[in-house]
């Protein structure tokens, strides 16, 4: 099939990674996924949840918004509490980031990260992750200019990309008109050393195949190779 945007099936949209987007924030960063962007940002406050008090360790956690007009049709801001679908997102986001990072040492501290998507056409949660793993590690890099400790505790990178099934045929990266019509929708979020730290897949007709689901992993693995690779350019470290 010929895509909209004439990629290839295993090509990823134009990724930009802007560091320290923000003024205030600790770590910041604004992601551009093709027209998906994604401003990432994360502080640090000296607590912890009422659960996590007297442990000695710290939290990480995720808040996820979307802007009215970030699609083609404006949505509803939410002001009371989460839908469905942001507070999935924002447990995704968390747990991706807990996952490479060792909490102890962080103190009774908690880094916030705020993802907020200020135009959208698709793979927002996966770009999200990506973005915001880049605002965590300059949070802590600043901390650790300040001594909160000595090494980065940070195992390895993580991102996240979209994989499915359109017209009979494994794309990666899909924008929100692949996204909407696709038979078989994927996120995947893993780790440099390619590790998986979640795996979301969903038929949306017929059931697919141990062989299908095999390559859908594979093209996401180079697509996430290939997105932290961007990480580190973006951080000085490549």
């Amino acid at each position: 099939m010929s895509r909209s945007d004439g990629r290839q099936n295993d090509e990823l949209r134009p990724i930009k990674i802007t560091r320290s987007y923000l003024k205030y924030a600790e770590g910041s960063c604004l992601i551009e996924l093709g027209d998906t962007r994604v401003i990432c940002a994360a502080s640090v406050e000296e607590r912890v949840p009422h659960w996590l008090k007297g442990q000695m360790t710290g939290w990480i956690t995720a808040e996820y918004a979307m802007l009215p007009r970030a699609a083609e049709r404006r949505t509803m801001r939410e002001v009371n509490r989460p839908s469905g679908r942001t507070a999935e997102i924002q447990r995704l986001v968390g747990r991706a980031l807990r996952s490479v990072v060792a909490l102890e040492a962080l103190g009774e501290r908690t880094i916030f990260t705020d993802c907020d998507v200020i135009q959208a056409d698709g793979g927002t949660r996966t770009a999200s992750i990506t973005g915001a793993y880049v605002a965590l590690v300059d949070c802590l890099r600043w901390m650790q200019e300040r001594n909160y400790f000595r090494s980065l505790p940070i195992a390895e990178s993580i991102a996240a990309v979209s994989v499915g099934v359109v017209q009979g045929e494994d794309l990666l990266d899909l924008t929100y008109q692949e996204d909407s019509t696709a038979a078989i929708d994927m996120n995947l979020v893993m780790t440099a050393s390619g590790k998986m730290v979640e795996v979301q897949g969903t038929a949306e007709g017929r059931p697919f195949d141990r062989e299908r689901l095999n390559r859908l992993l594979d093209l996401g693995s180079n697509g996430i190779s290939q997105l932290i690779e961007a990480q580190m350019r973006a951080l000085g470290d490549l």
